[in-house]
Order: C-alpha cells, then structure tokens, then sequence
C-alpha cells in the first residue's frame, strides 16, 4: 500500500517526524494501524480498533478499514466492546464467559460512515 494514503486516511501524515513519546495515545493507536496494513496483510485482527480515538477518528479508521476490505479483499476481524461497529460486520460473533454465545450473518450492514459511534 502507498505510505502516503494509509498516513493521509488515519490523518498522522503530519506526525511522520515525530517519536512515538511525542505523540498521544490516539495518535500511537493510528500508528500502530498504518503499520499493520502497510504490508497489505490477507488477514488483519484488530483488537479494540477505536479504543483510544474520538467518534470522528474512529469514524475515519473504520471507513478506511472498510476501504481496505473493499480494495484488497482483507479478512477483517474486530474484536469490540461498541455495538455500534458490529453493524458494519459481515457475520457478528458475540463470545460471553469465554463461549461463543451466538453466531449470526448481518443481514442489515452498514457502512462505516452510517455508523453512529
């Protein structure tokens, strides 16, 4: 994937010179983003994806997440506490106790930027 792009989607492009002290903890988790999906992976987990960010940088990871399933057919899988990302999800599994409590196909997806995060 093109540096440029992943830096310009998560808006770190400007931080590119800065140590990771430097930055916050919002802006370290987009790094840490950038850096998984620049070796363009088959597969990409992402535990707590927007953990760290506010609504509208989560809003713009999760459209550029979606971007790169679209673009390059990446197995996504989230690991989330928000409710709200498991509307953009093909097939939602909810694990309770360590079981998996229920598996199910969405069938109403969303797009990331129908999202109410």
């Amino acid at each position: 994937m093109d540096i440029e792009e992943v830096l310009e989607a998560l808006d770190i492009a400007k931080y590119r010179t800065r140590f990771p002290k430097e930055l916050s903890g919002g802006q370290q988790q987009r790094v840490a983003i950038a850096r998984a999906l620049i070796k363009n992976p088959k597969l990409l987990l992402c535990d707590e994806l927007t953990g760290a960010l506010d609504s509208k940088s989560s809003g713009s990871v999760l459209k550029f997440i979606e971007k790169v399933n679209e673009r390059f057919g990446t197995t996504i899988i989230i690991i989330t506490h928000n409710e709200a990302i498991a509307d953009m999800a093909d097939t939602v599994i909810r694990i309770k106790d360590g079981q998996v409590a229920s598996c199910k196909d969405n069938d109403n997806k969303k797009t990331a930027g129908g999202l109410e995060l």
